[in-house]
């Protein structure tokens, strides 16, 4: 029975400093979980070696909430013709390049626990394009990956109870959307962006669909949007 309680589970929450990690890491806890919270702060998520001695610190995982990332507008990041070489690099390795090594890390926890979810941060625009208002192609092309690895994944450790799945949000009111909060031209079009509300989501939006994908048996390789509307157009 499906009851979003996480009592007697561990669950890792890369990104726990963010808007998302942080609410996520909350309702991890406030629905029973021990929370391992991992951030940029404490180890470069991009780094092997940094990752793996992290990892052995861990004794025991049930879960792993991939939330971890950037956006490389500061970098350069823009259309693929104007995209800094630099933007490109930090940004997939930064986004992608980390849920691979927190994933390939946390796999043998999720194994000896008898099996357990991952549960990654993707985005809309890793599902759909985005007009010159959101034309940061290093960013969507990290997050059409982190879509690409949760399903393989999925498939492959379907038979051992381990599930994956992926979280595409839209707008989220949080620091790394500061830019999108503060640009009068994406304001007046929040309305049509995002339907439901008219308005930004909240860091608790997502952090919902994380706990349901959590503690969801019968849910693996999908991609869960939270994006008020934006891509059912």
């Amino acid at each position: 029975m499906l009851d979003g309680s996480l009592t007697g589970k561990v669950a890792v929450v890369t990104g726990a400093a963010g808007g998302i990690g942080g609410a996520v890491a909350a309702a991890f806890a406030e629905a029973g979980a021990e929370v391992v919270a991992l951030d940029r702060e404490q180890a470069d998520l991009s780094v092997a070696d940094e990752v793996e001695s992290f990892f052995a610190s861990v004794e025991r995982a049930d879960i792993l909430f991939n939330g971890a990332g950037i956006s490389g507008r500061r970098l350069g990041d823009g259309p693929v013709d104007e995209c800094t070489e630099i933007a490109w690099d930090t940004v997939l390795s930064t986004n992608l390049k980390s849920v691979f090594l927190c994933s390939k890390h946390a796999v043998p926890l999720l194994r000896a626990a008898g099996g357990g979810a991952i549960v990654n941060l993707a985005s809309i625009h890793g599902l759909v394009g985005g007009d010159s208002d959101f034309a940061t192609h290093a960013y969507a092309a990290s997050k059409a990956g982190i879509v690409g690895l949760t399903r393989a994944m999925a498939v492959h450790y379907a038979r051992e109870e381990i599930r994956c799945n992926a979280i595409a949000p839209g707008l989220i009111r949080t620091p790394m959307s500061r830019r999108a909060q503060n640009d009068p031209g994406i304001l007046a079009r929040l309305s049509d962006l995002q339907p439901l509300t008219g308005d930004f989501g909240r860091p608790e939006d997502v952090a919902g669909a994380a706990l349901y994908l959590a503690t969801a048996p019968f849910v693996t390789g999908t991609v869960l949007v939270v994006d008020g509307g934006w891509t059912a157009k």
